[in-house]
């Protein structure tokens, strides 16, 4: 046996004794989610199916009513962030009004690095607290309502070229949908797709990213009714989102 050819042999046996020869470590996703006006118990199933159909994440939990309770939630735990790759924001609570607990949330986002995908009503959480401006700086957007009407939105791709874009079929239609008002994208907030708003007359963000204080963030207002969230484009668009915002020298 030639000398390179053992070499190669040897190298595989290592890998295979230090068990590195697998795939790569899946990733390390803490799901944050609950509250109000939406099926969370079932998008919690959906989010864990659809995207295990795309990455392979390793996922941990943590669901709350409407009635959260500061002192039992994850948030107040010491470097909460530090232990995951991802955190994944699928909540609505609106009604928070302490203003301090915002902050921590932002801060340790910022102190870990770890990045942030935020979906849905998570742009409307802690709308209410004195420092609601510290989280939407972390997800790059702010918005404070949404369309009356519930309706299939027509979503167009604005930057065509990004990698969280790849395969998405603009326009395309979704199955149902809440489109949010967007009255500000923040500085570093880069819009990669857009729908219309018949009640505004004017285009509005779903699908974004942002970098606040090096943590990146994927964001979509898409995901209100489990249909949309189901749907194979949702899924394979957030699941880019998700690879964009753990990839350090993405795009």
């Amino acid at each position: 046996m030639r000398l390179s050819s053992i070499a190669s042999v040897l190298f595989l046996c290592l890998l295979f004794v230090s068990g590195r020869a697998t795939a790569a470590e899946p990733l390390r996703a803490l799901l944050v989610t609950g509250g109000c006006c939406h099926d969370y118990e079932n998008q919690i199933k959906i989010l864990q199916a659809g995207l295990g159909k795309h990455l392979d994440i390793d996922w941990t939990v943590e669901q709350y009513d409407e009635k959260r309770d500061r002192k039992a939630n994850v948030y107040t735990k010491p470097k909460w962030a530090e232990s995951f790759d991802v955190i994944i924001h699928n909540e609505c609570f609106g009604g928070v009004t302490d203003g301090e607990f915002v902050e921590s949330i932002v801060a340790e986002h910022v102190r870990s690095g770890v990045p942030a995908v935020v979906i849905h009503c998570s742009m409307h959480s802690y709308r209410n607290a004195p420092t609601a401006d510290a989280w939407r700086g972390l997800i790059g957007v702010t918005s404070k309502r949404h369309e009356k009407a519930k309706r299939s939105l027509k979503v167009v791709a604005r930057e065509a070229e990004h990698p969280i874009l790849e395969g998405f079929p603009s326009p395309w239609s979704t199955p149902n949908g809440e489109l949010y008002i967007i009255e500000r994208s923040w500085p570093n907030t880069q819009v990669l797709a857009s729908a219309y708003s018949d009640e505004e007359k004017a285009d509005q963000p779903v699908v974004w990213t942002n970098q606040y204080k090096g943590v990146r963030v994927f964001g979509t207002t898409l995901g209100h009714h489990n249909e949309t969230m189901q749907d194979d484009v949702w899924l394979n668009l957030t699941a880019k989102g998700i690879q964009w915002a753990t990839t350090a020298d993405a795009q």
